[in-house]
């Protein structure tokens, strides 16, 4: 397996400060955000530096009931491709529910929601993996993702659960320590025994990210500094197995670079310490499984039997519609911790969409987030967030909203200029600007 050192997210908002880093050997880019044909020019100096450059999608939802889209894996082969990168990754979760399969509208949950460990969302998944698998030029890797909820009823552990997915298919592990911690606080699991269950031998690479405690929940945020009990989760890994990649994450409320580059320091030591416990002999290595670290799949395995996709589709539809449309929480699920699920995911979406059309927090204001906040809570996501900031402002258009004129007259043209019949005149953020400047 590649090694590939230490490693830091590159995200547009800390590319000067990348570039300026000594001892970075790689860097990971969020496969949807970086076109093929048109790379930022920090990326392409990076890769004639030697500096490997891997994508790392985030809605395939491949733990979804249905079949990998082919547009987005096409997507996603192509960024491969024009990285020149030596695999590409993706994470066990669902991203979105309802649709042929539940005869329902289809439903946006914008952030990754975790899978049932049960035999049914194994089978799909798996069959999901080959697909992919066969779509990608690389080896594909995945992460298994933080939670907030546990489903009731599940009929394997996580150890139990990504061991048979990797002796079924031959897909590698990115493990996240960060990860491992959120369900510690979140859902009792003890790291130490959850590293001795897993199939480290089939391990990529190692993300590292930090994040906060609130209420009892521990948030994923990518937006806080690591905290010293995911270090030491990084030095249980590191005893068992030598990673051959550790990745600092950071997704948004970046620090000063020396901050950065004294966690990267931290993360070396940790994965030192775990190193010189392995060399004394004190860290066992857990059970191995056999041929879990093969490129492409390892068996035959079986489509799904008829029935089973749509069993996935009906359970995780009523779990999604529940977060995003209000319907009832399902019987057997934390009624606390879903609700809870449900605030995060208006408020990422909050968030988001201020990102990608900022225009609209300068048209509202102060008032934008309680508005948003206050239309999700009565329509869940159809598309993407460039879709949901456009039926935002379409909802409050006909809301007669904002009540200021002005205001109004601003968002109807920014909507215009976006969703009318024709294209209007640019240049809407820079007017609102000198506007409110």
């Amino acid at each position: 397996m590649r090694v590939l050192g230490t490693g830091i997210g590159w995200r547009p908002e800390i590319a000067d400060a990348v570039e300026r880093m000594r001892g970075i050997d790689w860097v990971e880019v969020v496969a949807e955000n970086v076109c093929p044909g048109h790379l930022p020019e920090s990326l392409l100096r990076l890769r004639e530096r030697g500096v490997t450059v891997i994508p790392h999608g985030v809605s395939l939802g491949l733990g979804g009931a249905d079949r990998p889209d082919e547009g987005r894996l096409t997507a996603l082969a192509e960024r491969a491709e024009a990285l020149g990168a030596p695999l590409v990754t993706e994470h066990i979760a669902f991203v979105r529910a309802g649709g042929a399969l539940t005869a329902s509208p289809r439903l946006e949950a914008g952030h990754l929601l975790p899978v049932p460990r049960t035999r049914d969302a194994l089978d799909v998944l798996c069959e999901n993996v080959r697909i992919a698998q066969d779509a990608l030029p690389v080896p594909l890797a995945l992460e298994s993702i933080a939670a907030l909820f546990s489903w009731p009823d599940e009929e394997l552990t996580e150890g139990q659960f990504l061991s048979e997915l990797v002796e079924r298919t031959g897909v590698r592990l990115l493990i996240d320590v960060a990860n491992l911690h959120t369900n510690h606080v979140n859902r009792g699991e003890d790291p130490a025994e959850a590293l001795a269950a897993l199939p480290l031998e089939a391990l990529a690479y190692v993300h590292v990210a930090g994040g906060f405690e609130r209420d009892g929940v521990w948030h994923d945020s990518h937006a806080h500094p690591v905290p010293r009990p995911v270090l030491d989760i990084l030095t249980g890994l590191a005893a068992r197995v030598a990673p051959p990649g550790v990745l600092l994450e950071r997704d948004e409320n970046f620090p000063d670079p020396a901050e950065l580059v004294r966690e990267l320091t931290a993360i070396r030591g940790a994965v030192a310490a775990g190193r010189s416990h392995a060399a004394r002999g004190t860290a066992a290595r857990g059970t191995a499984v056999a041929g879990a670290a093969g490129a492409g799949g390892v068996g035959v395995v079986a489509r799904p039997v008829a029935g089973v996709r749509e069993r996935v589709a009906v359970a995780q539809t009523a779990v999604l519609s529940s977060l995003v449309a209000g319907t009832p929480v399902p019987e057997g699920f934390d009624r606390v911790r879903m609700g809870v699920q449900a605030r995060a995911l208006a408020a990422k979406r909050a968030g988001v969409v201020a990102k990608v059309a900022p225009e609209l927090p300068l048209i509202l204001g102060a008032g934008y987030r309680e508005a948003f906040l206050a239309y999700a809570r009565q329509r869940p996501m159809r598309g993407g967030y460039r879709q949901d900031a456009l039926d935002f402002a379409g909802h409050l258009l006909k809301l007669g909203r904002p009540a200021e004129p002005g205001a109004r007259r601003e968002l109807r043209d920014w909507w215009l200029d976006r969703a009318g019949p024709a294209p209007r005149k640019r240049g809407l953020v820079s007017r609102v600007l000198r506007r409110r400047g």
